[in-house]
């Protein structure tokens, strides 16, 4: 059958035909210094070797304490604190703070054992060995608790990844110097037509500079590709065949620019086609500028003709030629700088000057994008692993308000809205599951707690959500807060896997911890977790139960626990807090016990499932999602790496909600 040149097809048309033949490419990995990372593409997936902050830390100069002594202070009546002695940076404390004392930390010093707060140094007056303090402390005031902005074990950057500045920074921060990434895509370019010279020499009559190896070559860069310019050669067809065909054996791509039309002196096409098959496959784009614009495929390898004109050859490396580079090596293609989107919630800003908020970008059900702020406080690395960009608060503006729109600064180019929306609880099951789910899907998780991760499926934000939400009346996970957030009829869900909760204590239990009867005593001191955390209705289960049998008032008895109020946000911060002896006793799960080599007593067995709406069930990356759930690599993967963690029966089964 012969071969039609010249035949104009849509851009997009053009594009598939190419990847039907274009497979992509198995690069090799290789490590390289930080110093060397900005612009390569992570190769693994990059696990937290230890957390951040490291331990328990003072946001602030001033006093740590417990706040229960300064329950009824005012400027009018300041408590007197005895004053115990300094906490200093870069050393643990050996000192302990009991009720009624004080001492004093620097800003990023680690919190002393039975200091639940500080209080900023402003509020206090130094007295000779007292502290008079002038206003109360709530648990957790100034405070950066270890673990909340990254968990030991965590996956912090995806695989498949861009390294920009804000990536190195946090690879940076965590201590590694070297990261794997993808060997460059090589990449060829030449520059034909006898009028063409290169710059750098007087101009000779009849003659212009070559523009578009230069152009070209750095545009390939940008994509994180390794160009060499070939040089420029005229349009001879026995010329062109050998250095072309010599550098399909040697490169990934081959880019050359002029002698694409299917004028008399064009031979581009002729050369591609007569390199082997199965040759040329585009002759022509429907578009402008870039029309004529050749493509073919050649021993797996990827050729294309860009037109000689500068702006054309732009344009259609732009439109053309990245979205074929994104699919050989799996990067998502650039977009624009800014974007518009919504915010899904109300956002505090601060009056009187321009507050610039990190946010992280998932699609919504209108099409467009949702813009949801980044916590966390200005030395949390997660706020740059996280954010996509950030959006501006006028010096006038009090407030961004729920649903209001706003421009978007990209922190860079290759953001875009991801195939897989993961908005919830965060786990060390689900970053097992996501690691099996390839190098060409982009997920954009946000953890938000099992709550946050309901709110988003009811506003269409979230394809999947984690959640480990308890029923104390039922005593069932998950499926009663279908109904009680009304999503009957709009969602499914979809069953997960168990993973054991329990008591963690450290090295041999020296406090002789057995059950929540023991978290009432005096020498006990315990970390508790967030309100809304499916941990913390188990603890308050636990509790509430403990003071039954004890005949004690719930609301009454767990003001006698101490270290009740500091509440923790993730089960590294608990695990950190026993280690290091700030506490005896939290409640978390057995896999981050084992991390931090700690003792574990078990309490329950608990089920972490995923909710997903029920008009998401048909896209790809959601089909793929609950297959690699049910695969048995996923169910080995849990069982080798994770202690506590098992698959069920049931495990990637509709369980509520279908058909």
């Amino acid at each position: 059958m012969a071969k039609v040149f010249h035949r104009l097809m849509k851009v997009e048309e053009a594009i598939e035909l190419v990847k039907k033949h274009l497979k992509p490419l198995e690069l090799d990995v290789e490590y390289v210094s930080l110093t060397d990372a900005l612009g390569r593409v992570l190769a693994e997936s990059i696990t937290a070797p230890i957390d951040s902050p490291p331990f328990d830390r003072s946001r602030v100069d001033g006093y740590a304490v417990y706040s229960g002594s300064l329950a009824e202070v005012d400027e009018e009546h300041p408590a007197r604190l005895k004053l115990v002695g300094v906490v200093e940076t870069g050393e643990l404390p050996r000192l302990e703070v009991k009720p009624g004392e004080a001492a004093e930390i620097h800003t990023g010093a680690p919190l002393p054992r039975g200091a639940d707060s500080v209080v900023m140094v402003e509020y206090t007056r130094r007295l000779d060995g007292e502290v008079l303090v002038y206003r109360p402390t709530y648990p957790g005031e100034n405070i950066s608790q270890a673990g909340t902005d990254v968990m030991v074990g965590e996956v912090v950057l995806r695989r498949n990844t861009v390294l920009t500045p804000r990536e190195i920074g946090v690879l940076a921060a965590l201590g590694l110097d070297k990261v794997p990434v993808y060997r460059r895509l090589r990449v060829a370019v030449v520059s034909t037509g006898v009028e063409v010279q290169p710059p750098g020499k007087p101009l000779e009559p009849g003659k212009i500079y070559d523009v578009n190896s230069y152009t070209i070559s750095c545009m390939a860069r940008e994509l994180g590709c390794e160009p060499r310019i070939l040089g420029t050669y005229p349009d001879d067809f026995e010329l062109l065949r050998k250095v072309i065909g010599e550098a399909v054996e040697e490169y990934d791509v081959v880019l050359s620019s002029g002698s694409t039309s299917a004028g008399f002196g064009d031979i581009i096409y002729r050369v591609f086609d007569s390199l082997g098959e199965p040759g040329v496959l585009v002759h022509g784009l429907l578009m402008r500028p870039g029309k004529p614009t050749v493509a073919a495929v050649v021993g797996g390898k990827l050729l294309v003709g860009l037109p000689g004109f500068p702006v054309s050859a732009m344009m259609a490396f732009h439109v053309f030629v990245k979205p074929l580079i994104s699919h050989l090596t799996g990067v998502p293609v650039e977009k624009e700088t800014r974007v518009l989107a919504e915010l899904p919630l109300r956002v505090q800003a601060g009056g009187g000057r321009r507050v610039l908020i990190p946010v992280s970008l998932v699609s919504n059900p209108s099409g467009g994008l949702s813009a949801y702020p980044v916590s966390g406080d200005s030395g949390a690395i997660s706020r740059l692993a996280l954010a996509d960009g950030f959006i501006e608060c006028p010096e006038d503006r009090e407030f961004l308000d729920e649903g209001e729109r706003v421009y978007v600064t990209l922190f860079s180019k290759a953001v875009e809205p991801a195939d897989l929306a993961v908005i919830g609880s965060h786990c060390p099951g689900l970053d097992l599951l996501l690691e099996l789910l390839g190098r060409t899907l982009r997920v954009k998780t946000v953890n938000v707690g099992s709550l946050g991760g309901f709110l988003a499926v009811r506003r269409g934000e979230a394809d999947v959500a984690g959640t480990h939400l308890l029923d104390p009346e039922t005593m069932r996970y998950n499926i009663p807060f279908i109904s009680k957030y009304g999503l009957e009829g709009r969602v499914v869900l979809v069953r997960g896997y168990a993973r054991m909760q329990g008591f963690i204590v450290r090295k041999g239990n020296p406090k002789r911890i057995r059950g929540f009867e023991d978290l009432f005593r005096e020498d006990v001191i315990m970390v508790n977790r967030n309100r809304g955390s499916g941990t913390r209705v188990l603890i308050d289960l636990g509790l509430r139960k403990a003071a039954e049998r004890l005949g004690l008032d719930f609301d009454e008895a767990v003001k006698r626990i101490r270290g009740y109020g500091l509440e923790a946000k993730t089960h590294s911060a608990v695990a950190a807090a026993v280690a290091q002896g700030r506490c005896d006793v939290g409640v978390g799960v057995e896999a981050i016990a084992h991390i931090y080599g700690l003792d574990f007593i078990p309490i329950a067995e608990e089920v972490y499932d995923f909710l997903i709406p029920r008009d998401r069930l048909s896209k790809p990356s959601v089909k793929l999602f609950i297959e690699t759930l049910r695969s048995e690599g996923f169910k080995q993967m849990l069982r080798d790496r994770l202690r506590g963690y098992r698959a069920l029966e049931e495990t990637g089964a509709v369980v509520y909600g279908g058909e």
